[in-house]
């Protein structure tokens, strides 16, 4: 193996575990995720792995060189951050009004669920991501240490796969416990008329609205009064990630074939993932 691909797979996974944590990053993707499993209630581990292709749909193309988008993620820092609250705002309102975009009805799919406007949230959760100057550099400076394309693509894949575990796991743990399936959450709080047609608001329907609405109103505020503006203080984040990586990877090749032993268990984690979701949606 290139000694310059010795940044294993297993230290990219942890490095993206690390990057999910950086503030810029987190202040929008955690909270705009737990804000959308209120809103769809049901079918959370579906919906998650749907948000987070959101995230691969932008992240992966940053690692495999685009610099045309990182660019216009450095360049359109704080016009990102607006978009992404207005989108915010947009969805908690049609959440609470029961409002759902457009989209043709697949098999993977339920009449109350909203696939597209959870991909689309997972685009710009991806792309507020991107604009964190740490996420930003840790993929490309990560990547950038393979020799070869798909080895760089692995290593971005495995990068973003750590930032979005953590919402894997959680899923998890919703739905084996049915959280939302609490009576609680189900009980109605109002019924309102809109556009001449009744619409029964329900309590997660409102936590959903008042998680959506308020972080949208709130970064839109920051953004526009330059508190979202990438710092200083960011540099530290950035070399936590590489330092990181770093370590792991030197820790990993002390262990011959650990990294191959994590890709296989990760394949295989992901697979049992991905026939959960299809058989908790035969249900």
């Amino acid at each position: 193996m290139d000694a310059l691909f010795q940044l294993s797979l297993f230290a990219s996974f942890i490095a993206g575990m690390v990057a999910l944590f950086a503030p810029c990053c987190i202040t929008f993707l955690l909270p705009a995720y737990f804000a959308n499993v209120f809103k769809e209630k049901k079918r959370v581990v579906l919906m998650t792995f749907i948000y987070s292709l959101g995230i691969f749909t932008v992240m992966l193309p940053v690692v495999l060189g685009a610099r045309v988008l990182t660019q216009v993620f450095f360049n359109f820092h704080d016009q990102t951050y607006v978009i992404g609250g207005v989108f915010l705002v947009f969805v908690g309102f049609s959440t609470l009004l029961g409002f759902k975009l457009p989209m043709p009805n697949f098999n993977f799919t339920k009449k109350a669920e909203d696939p597209l406007s959870t991909y689309i949230l997972g685009i710009i959760s991806g792309i507020t991501s991107a604009c964190c100057t740490p996420v930003l550099i840790g993929v490309i400076a990560l990547s950038s240490l393979s020799p070869t394309t798909a080895q760089s693509l692995l290593v971005g894949f495995f990068y973003v796969l750590g930032m979005v575990t953590p919402l894997y796991l959680a899923s998890l743990f919703i739905d084996k416990r049915n959280l939302l399936e609490k009576p609680i959450f189900r009980r109605p709080f109002r019924e309102v008329t809109f556009l001449g047609k009744p619409h029964m608001i329900t309590v997660s329907n409102l936590i959903s609205f008042i998680m959506f609405a308020g972080m949208g109103v709130l970064i839109i505020f920051l953004a526009l009064s330059g508190k979202l503006a990438m710092n200083r203080s960011e540099e530290s984040v950035t070399q936590m990630i590489q330092s990181v990586a770093v370590s792991v990877t030197s820790f990993v090749q002390k262990i011959p074939g650990l990294d191959l032993v994590f890709l296989l268990l990760s394949g295989l984690l992901l697979y049992t993932f991905i026939k959960y979701i299809i058989s908790k949606n035969k249900e």
